[in-house]
């Protein structure tokens, strides 16, 4: 399964936790990560929350925080 997939399915714990274990793969496997310090991926994950309105302004509902806590990580890896 690809990583933006087990991001779509985010909607508990488990299904975080699943995506989680999925973008900590993808570091080891993938050379895209825009962001590939621990600053860095933090910085480019809050610019992202601060921009968006933790993703309310891209239609995340905040009915499900576990889906934005998950694309707030996805963010790290690819937010400038």
């Amino acid at each position: 399964m690809e990583l933006h997939e087990h991001l779509e399915q985010v909607r508990d714990a488990d299904t975080f936790l699943s995506f989680a274990r999925a973008l900590a793969a993808d570091k080891s496997t993938s050379s895209d990560w825009e962001n590939t310090t621990i600053k860095a991926f933090l910085d480019g994950a809050i610019s992202w929350a601060e921009s968006s309105d933790f993703g309310l302004d891209q239609g995340l509902l905040p009915s499900n925080p576990w889906r934005q806590f998950a694309v707030f990580l996805y963010c790290g890896k690819i937010y400038e």
